[in-house]
């Protein structure tokens, strides 16, 4: 399928984040002229629970009559989550209309989140994810459970959103000369989304030396033309270094390649996709 044809894709919920979802879609979405999917998924899976087998405890009648109570309740909440699915899908589309995007197309998945995200993969150009869902919306400092699986489940490029939208004008990319940080300057030198922004091409290492490993990247990303490029060659720990910087700065978006390694390999030695999605706050563009 043709990028004419894919989608940028919108995970929503009925936390506060999924504003910020809908508006960074949105403006993804225009900046590159594409159309633009709400998605609301409902996992029944939690409400097998409460089928437990209590034949031991209850006369033959008895358990019928609990079995058949216990159904009604789920066909209940089944009805109810539907409902507040389309009810949540409704506002999203509504918000992104008033961000400028005329015909949003919206789909309320029936399964987990992950595995409807797999079955659209095709489909996708990008994908825009609240970093902490309706569960964890209170948590600083903490991810949603799901978003680490679906990053790494995923090979399109997801923008991670921890607070409401700002309108990015200065974008970080977090550049370390391996083969998924090459692929982030190739996108941003073929993409329409990073057209006029000023762009911070950041290095962060234990030495000092790494001017000549950005030389290479700045002037492949010149070459465009239409971006203003600022290289910043440092020394310190990458994670807390990047995220000083993004304060620092300003940064508006920061973009990086994601989980590099395989996880027996972070299991080990830690990964630096994990730690930086912890630690930002501000939005992050995963390029896998």
């Amino acid at each position: 399928m043709n990028k004419q044809q894919q989608m940028v894709l919108a995970c929503i919920d009925d936390s506060s984040l999924s504003e910020a979802v809908c508006d960074y879609a949105a403006w993804i979405a225009q900046r590159l002229n594409t159309p633009l999917k709400l998605l609301h998924t409902i996992d029944h899976h939690h409400e097998t629970a409460l089928t437990t087998d209590l034949s031991g405890n209850l006369g033959v009648d008895g358990h019928d009559h609990l079995l058949e109570e216990l159904t009604n309740l789920e066909q209940q909440q089944g009805k109810l989550r539907i409902q507040q699915g389309k009810k949540i899908l409704n506002t999203a589309k509504q918000r992104v209309v008033a961000d400028g995007i005329p015909e949003p197309k919206t789909c309320l998945q029936h399964g987990s989140l992950i595995e409807s995200l797999v079955e659209l993969e095709k489909d996708i150009r990008v994908l825009v994810i609240g970093a902490r869902g309706k569960v964890h919306e209170d948590k600083a400092g903490q991810i949603g459970a799901k978003l680490e699986s679906i990053i790494r489940s995923l090979h399109r490029p997801i923008l991670v959103a921890y607070q409401d939208f700002k309108l990015p004008k200065n974008i970080m990319i977090a550049y370390d000369g391996s083969e998924s940080s090459e692929k982030v300057v190739d996108m941003i030198v073929s993409s329409q989304l990073y057209k006029s922004l000023t762009c911070h091409l950041v290095h962060v290492s234990k030495k000092a030396g790494s001017d000549t490993l950005l030389e290479k990247a700045a002037n492949q990303l010149k070459a465009v033309g239409e971006i203003e490029i600022i290289s910043a060659s440092l020394q310190g720990k990458p994670v807390q270094t990047l995220c000083e910087y993004q304060t620092r700065h300003d940064i508006d978006l920061t973009i990086m390649g994601a989980f590099s390694h395989t996880r027996l390999h972070d299991l080990v030695v830690g990964s630096f996709t994990h730690k930086m999605l912890l630690k930002t706050e501000k939005p992050l563009l995963l390029l896998r």
